[in-house]
């Protein structure tokens, strides 16, 4: 089983960025699909974006595509998402999640997960607020 930790979070105002990071840990990443979640006070958990380590294919879901931006450090074992143009709506405690491709095949498919298989860290508060 992969640990996940999330650093990176904390307060900006709208317009300003944030980077998260995901440290992974007890495992290659080779045969896993990381996504970055995120859930809002008394809204349903949303896949943000998801990257498959394999064939790199990517997905954002649509609300941040064009501000998001999904990438890793392969000799670090840790993903990122890069939070540009933030705005009040993006506050939300963002989760960071692998799961093996045996669970799920690609990154839309992860993203679009309702429950929570595989590792999931203990979550990043971001708050955009002026």
């Amino acid at each position: 089983q992969l640990q996940v930790v999330e650093s990176g979070g904390g307060l900006v105002q709208p317009g300003g960025s944030l980077r998260l990071s995901c440290a992974v840990s007890g495992g290659t990443l080779d045969y896993y699909i990381i996504g970055w979640f995120r859930q809002a006070p008394g809204k349903e958990r949303e896949g943000v974006s998801c990257v498959s380590i394999r064939d790199d294919g990517t997905y954002y879901t649509d609300s941040v595509k064009g501000r998001f931006f999904i990438s890793r450090d392969n000799a670090k074992n840790t993903i990122y998402l890069q939070m540009n143009s933030l705005k009040p709506e993006d506050t939300a405690v963002y989760y960071c999640a692998a799961i093996s491709i045996w669970t799920v095949k690609t990154a839309q498919d992860m993203c679009a997960i309702t429950h929570r298989p595989g590792s999931w860290g203990q979550g990043a508060q971001v708050t955009v607020s002026s």
